[in-house]
This record gives structure tokens, sequence and C-alpha cells, in this order.
């Protein structure tokens, strides 16, 4: 398992329809690894496999911790009611912008066994199975984005543990400083 480069807006491959997989091996079951690293890595809901730079109908998503979803072809079948809000992609780092999609979604698909299953998505699921599968077909959610509601978010910085504790002590040396003068 590994973690693999995201691909950034301007890359043409986020702009290519990808094939459908026939067959599962090996080299998929271990994309499919690094697809849900790569996700969990950078703090992600869904990753697309062309977001990785691989033109197959791969779709990874976690909405709801510990009920990890792998979307093989997927198609939605049904969708239902609307929500608007906020979104935000791995492909598009520090922009976020206001999008229209379906309140409720049922999506067909195949999972890492090549089994057939059928996911029902209500509010966030509904939104990421709709923006993930996107990516599938080329699309950025920039494309349906409200206009003038695309604006740069401010990233937090990424400060591990050890550096948090490090930075609370010289925070409470310097307060003992000022309190001293």
């Amino acid at each position: 398992m590994a973690i693999r480069n995201i691909r950034v807006d301007g890359d043409e491959i986020l702009r290519k329809v990808c094939k459908p997989v026939t067959k599962m091996n090996a080299r998929t079951l271990m994309l499919i690894d690094d697809m849900f690293d790569t996700m969990y890595e950078s703090n992600g809901v869904g990753l697309a496999a062309p977001q990785v730079g691989v033109l197959k109908r791969i779709v990874v998503i976690d909405v709801m911790d510990d009920n990890p979803l792998v979307l093989i072809n997927p198609e939605i079948i049904e969708s239902d009611g609307e929500q608007t809000g906020e979104e935000g992609c791995l492909s598009l780092p520090g922009l976020s912008g206001e999008v229209t999609r379906p309140m409720h979604v049922i999506c067909k698909a195949l999972n890492e066994n090549m089994e057939e299953i059928t996911v029902e998505g209500e509010g966030l699921l509904a939104r990421c199975i709709c923006h993930e599968l996107d990516h599938l077909d080329g699309k950025l959610y920039k494309d349906i984005v409200h206009e003038g509601t695309l604006h740069r978010v401010d990233l937090p910085p990424i400060i591990d543990e050890d550096e948090a504790e490090e930075t609370d002590e010289e925070a409470a040396a310097e307060a003992d400083t000022d309190s001293e003068k």
C-alpha cells in the first residue's frame, strides 16, 4: 500500500472518460488499497481513480467512519430531491464552491470482489457519490459550481502531535515570561 500523487486541476487526465473494469486482479486490488490510503492521508471522503492518474471506473468513499465503499463501474440508477452546499475536491486544493446535487441517490456498482451491489445515499453520501462519479466522466465540481461562489479557503497547517506539544509548551513559557515583566 502506498500514498499516490493526487492529480490537480490542469492535468489532462482529469478531463478524460474512464474505461470500465472488466476483471479484478492483484494490480487493481493494490490500486484500491492505495486509493484508500491516499484519500485518508489527504483527509478526503472520496477519491476517484483518475485523481491518482488511472483511467479506470473505480471510486472509493468513506463518509461514515468504518463503512468504506468501493464502487467499480458505478452508475446512478435513481436520484431525487435537491441539496445545495459547499464542495471541495482534493484535485482543486484550497478551493470551495456552492454546488447543487441530489439529496438522495441509488447507485449500482461492483465491489472489489466484482459482485454487484446497490448503495443508497442521502445527504453527504449522495453528494459524494455524485461528485466522485463525475470524475469518471472527466468532470470537476467547478464545472457546475454556482456562479460567483468558487472561492479560496485557507488550509489549516498540518502539525503532528509532537510539534503541537512543543508549540503549547513554548506558548506557556512565553506567557510566564510576559507575566514576569
